[in-house]
């Protein structure tokens, strides 16, 4: 029969399943806080980020030294990576004690003898590749935490473990250690261990040395948990997880001298006995750092989870009795229910709890139980490893004096077993927020993902790895979590994050080549807007115009509506193989319309001029009886979207057919004419033509009614182009100089001259040379959505040769022209968008990209979008500039009349192109509005603002 004390002591430590999982949305929550820039500060989970972005992908090679502080000695580490998915490293180590005292004496001290030791060990280990070097990259595991900045910047932020050396706190680490190593590398000093190997000549130093002088580099800082993830990920599969549970053991592999290895399996002294565990976080996330695109390692320091009272309920008697014997009481709440260093503490202090309750070891004195640190670790491990006998319990706790009896020895298994398990438990429900959080911010349905793990708990307890795997599955179905195990995490992968951000390092600076020439100076737009500016001026000369890129052409549309405007008007938009016809009805309470879609078969396209006109007043006609139009004469206005050369607003001469449109006896006629003369033909008296339209002018109109101060449209779409609202008196190439009047400025062809040849790319170029019009439309070419998809092939096209995208592996659908929409490129920059979203876009591509793949090609999107909108906002401050400085104004307020699908439905552009034109044109104050339907509305406001002012002449 079970005493009823043991129990309530065993129930107090065994979890219900629901209270787990309120605890993993405990964890959860706190995860959060810490990563919130808002809440960061207060948060107990501190979330730290590691500026770690990338795990190993087994192209890492070279020779690197690993300096670990551990609590009485430095190890130092050399270690030769071969890139070819060779799993086994080299390694070379050695371990240097710590002078007694100088973990509190002077920080120089310290660093200056870390650096000592990095001398001698590079003079006792030349390997035979690491002569062709000239600098020899350092990662430093320093665990003691820190607000690091970057990768190689961190502030100590506080001692802990016994160290408290004067002047580091607040200081960059990273900083002191590569001063001191630096203070070593100069000629040798006399008593200092400088042997031989050369690793440290002076870089300053003289000599005709035989090898070149080298130089060590401090280029990563890290803590031990983030090791472990990147040792695993040398297995050839990414690991993004990790978890230290207790004591790091190391596994040592020495070469020795003939080549062979020495096998040496010895406890690390422990940076921490305690439990933490860090993760690959999506970036943005990540608030406490700039970072926004792909992923970044989180150290999450876990250790202090509960220091809010959100573990109070679970904090057993003995565990409160732990925790005010410690040096830190009310702290680390969690880490004292899980860390190695504590469980022989609780499994004591249940031991002193049952023995004053008579329960236990009733025969026996049991003094020996009030002494702290009784029981070890190793004492739990060999009791709960050894389950089906009691005679291993009965040894150990008669070597302690006590004299245990059978039920004893019975019920100390029990206990053991307990809070082992419940330690077990407790990593278990950790790793399951961690899991459950990382599914739900990555959008995934389900997440499959490696975790390494290492650590005494991990390593030493044979139920660790199942009670893991089993209790985190129940907490997070919708995760399946791995195990691999990690060997020496803090050595190996410190040699890998230093080998990571060195491949990364030179990524970079390839990607940068490439993109560079695409990434525009301010002064380069200042001197685009000065051209713009120039061409505008030729283009409205009556001398220059026939020579200038940008045509500047008259509309013949004075007004912008004002309002006043009623009635019912139809329009005409004609700029495809559909067509539309529209009544548009102006009334007090505002506008309505109704439209009908028309086809013109090819046949018709590429008929007659008669039969095509015909074919329109017969949808014209169609249309009206519909309508129940057919006894009024509406005014009609007529958006056509092909060259004319405008000489009136309702008289424009076609200049030549383009979209596949070559109907015989049009070109040089006045296409109003060829619509009115079909009509008569027809008989058809429905309709008077008053006013023929390009589409941005209709766009500037229908934004107009609503907005009296909008003077100018702007389109950027598949194709991109301007108009706005001159003075008269500068237009040469028409008669009259008072009022204003509209002037389409078809800007597409700007640059045609040559004027922008410096800012053509060599993407620009093989882009312009597959289009049916090369060395036209130049300007358009840099900024519309028919052009953006291809200058990204080409960059991709271009960083898969040099290896920077998919691995480096062929991929013959890059080869494949317009693969990229417009839609594409807005989807892919999308803000928080996930990258599997994008792996998703990719795959649908048949694009088989990486993670960093992802990454990358957002970049891309990126700079050739920002680069259009920037080249747009450029042109268009010239024109606001210009109408500024005609009107003699110090401020311009003036709204933009905007359509196209770029504009519309790209998440960035709109607002590049905004900030941009407020630095190029600071006196402007200029308000963009979405136009709807300006060729429809547009050219029936046009129509009704040239009825307007006819009825007033009458």
């Amino acid at each position: 029969m079970h005493h009823p004390q043991i129990q309530r002591a065993l129930r107090s430590l065994s979890i219900p399943l629901e209270r787990l999982h309120v605890m993993k949305g405990h964890m959860i929550q706190d995860m959060c806080k810490g990563l919130s820039r808002q809440t960061h500060a207060q948060a107990k989970v501190r979330m730290l980020p590691t500026y770690i972005c990338s795990t190993p992908n087994g192209t890492e090679k070279g020779n690197f030294l690993v300096v670990e502080l551990c609590q009485t000695q430095v190890r130092t580490l050399l270690v030769t990576l071969y890139g070819d998915g060779n799993l086994s490293p080299q390694m070379m180590y050695k371990i240097y004690e710590l002078p007694e005292g100088i973990t509190r004496g002077e920080g120089e001290a310290l660093f200056n003898f870390i650096a000592q030791c990095v001398t001698q060990f590079l003079s006792e280990t030349t390997s035979p590749d690491t002569d062709s070097e000239q600098c020899l990259p350092l990662g430093f595991v320093f665990p003691f935490s820190c607000r690091q900045t970057q990768l190689n910047k961190a502030e100590l932020l506080s001692w802990s473990k016994g160290f408290n050396c004067s002047g580091v706190v607040g200081k960059d680490v990273v900083e002191m250690l590569q001063t001191a190593i630096d203070k070593h590398a100069g000629p040798d000093k006399e008593g200092e261990a400088s042997g031989g190997g050369g690793w440290f000549k002076s870089r300053k130093s003289s000599q005709s040395a035989p090898s070149p002088s080298r130089h060590v580099e401090v280029v990563a800082l890290m803590n031990d948990t983030v090791g472990t993830m990147m040792t695993c990920s040398m297995e050839g599969r990414a690991c993004e997880v990790a978890m230290v549970a207790g004591e790091r053991w190391a596994l040592h592999v020495c070469g020795g001298a003939a080549g062979g290895a020495v096998l040496v399996l010895s406890p690390i002294t422990p940076a921490d006995k305690g439990s933490n565990c860090c993760f690959m976080a999506e970036a943005y996330l990540v608030e406490t750092t700039e970072e926004t695109s792909g992923r970044m390692c989180v150290n999450t320091e876990w250790g202090c989870f509960g220091d809010d009272g959100t573990l109070k309920d679970l904090v057993t008697p003995f565990d409160q009795a732990v925790d005010e014997e410690s040096s830190n009481p009310g702290e680390k709440r969690f880490e004292k229910m899980v860390g190695t260093l504590y469980l022989g503490e609780i499994v004591r202090h249940v031991l002193i709890a049952l023995t004053a309750e008579k329960a236990m070891f009733t025969g026996t004195d049991a003094a020996v139980l009030k002494e702290k640190g009784v029981f070890t670790m190793q004492h739990l491990l060999d009791i709960v490893n050894n389950d089906d006998s009691i005679t291993e319990v009965k040894r150990i706790l008669e070597a302690l004096g006590l004299q245990p009896s059978e039920r004893d020895c019975g019920r100390m298994q029990q206990i053991c077993r307990a809070v082992m398990g419940r330690a077990a438990t407790f990593h278990a429900t950790g790793l399951a927020a961690i899991l459950s959080y990382m599914c739900q911010t990555r959008n995934l349905e389900s997440l499959m993902v490696n975790v390494g793990v290492e650590g005494e708990l991990f390593a030493g307890y044979s139920r660790f790895e199942e009670i893991v795997m089993s209790v985190s599955r129940l907490l997070a179905p919708e995760c399946m979590a791995t195990i691999l195990a990690s060997r020496d995490g803090s050595g190996r992968g410190a040699a890998m994050v230093t080998a990571v951000a060195l491949r990364l390092a030179a990524q970079r600076r390839a990607v940068n080549e490439v993109l560079g020439p695409l990434r525009l100076s301010r002064d380069d737009l200042v001197k685009v807007q000065t051209l713009m500016r120039q061409e505008m001026d030729r283009g409205l000369g009556k001398e220059t115009n026939a020579s200038a890129s940008v045509r500047m052409l008259p509309t013949y549309v004075t007004h912008t509506p004002d309002g006043t405007e009623k009635g019912d008007f139809l329009a005409l938009d004609l700029g495809g193989t559909n067509f539309r016809v529209l009544v548009v009805r102006i009334a007090e309470a505002g506008i309505t319309m109704a439209s009908e879609i028309y086809v013109i078969p090819v046949g018709v396209m590429q008929g007659s001029g008669e039969e095509l006109f015909d074919h329109i007043i017969d949808c014209i006609i169609d249309f009206q009886t519909k309508q129940n139009l057919v006894a009024q004469m509406l005014p009609l206005g007529f958006t056509f979207s092909f060259p004319c050369q405008q000489v009136g607003l309702d008289k424009a001469l076609l200049l030549t057919w383009t979209k596949g449109f070559s109907a015989t006896g049009c070109v040089g006629q006045d296409v109003v004419q060829l619509l009115r003369e079909a009509a008569k033909r027809k008989r058809h008296l429905g309709m008077q033509v008053v006013a023929l339209v390009n589409d941005t002018v209709g766009t500037m109109m229908a934004c107009g009614y609503d907005d009296p101060k909008c003077e100018i449209g702007l389109i950027v779409g598949t194709g991109t182009n301007a108009c706005y609202m001159e003075e008269m008196k500068n237009v040469g190439t028409v008669e009259g100089d008072q009022g204003r009047m509209c002037i389409n400025m078809e800007w597409g062809a700007f640059g045609d001259n040559g004027c922008l040849d410096h800012l053509f790319t060599h993407f620009d170029l093989v882009v312009d040379e597959t289009t049916i019009n090369p060395g036209k439309q130049r300007f358009e070419k840099l900024i519309s959505g028919m052009y953006l998809g291809e200058i990204v092939r080409q960059i991709l096209v271009v960083m898969t040769e040099k290896e920077l995208l998919f691995q480096g592996k062929p991929c013959p659908k890059l080869q494949t022209k317009d693969i990229f929409k417009t839609k594409f490129l807005s989807t892919i920059e999308l803000n928080g968008l996930a990258l599997r979203q994008i792996r998703t876009i990719l795959n649908e591509l048949e694009l088989d990209a990486t993670f960093e793949d992802c990454v990358l090609m957002r970049e891309v999107c990126q700079t050739v979008s920002l680069r259009a909108a920037q080249l747009c906002a450029a042109g268009l401050a010239a024109v606001v500039e210009k109408m500024r400085e005609s009107r003699g104004v110090d401020q311009l307020s003036v709204t933009v009349g905007v359509d196209g699908t770029l504009y519309k439905l790209h998440p960035c552009f709109s607002n590049n192109l905004q900030m941009t034109l407020k630095d190029l044109a600071p006196k402007c104050n200029v308000t963009f509005m979405l136009s709807e339907d300006g060729s429809g509305k547009g050219a029936a406001l046009v129509a009704a603002v040239a009825d307007r002012a006819a009825k007033a002449k009458e």
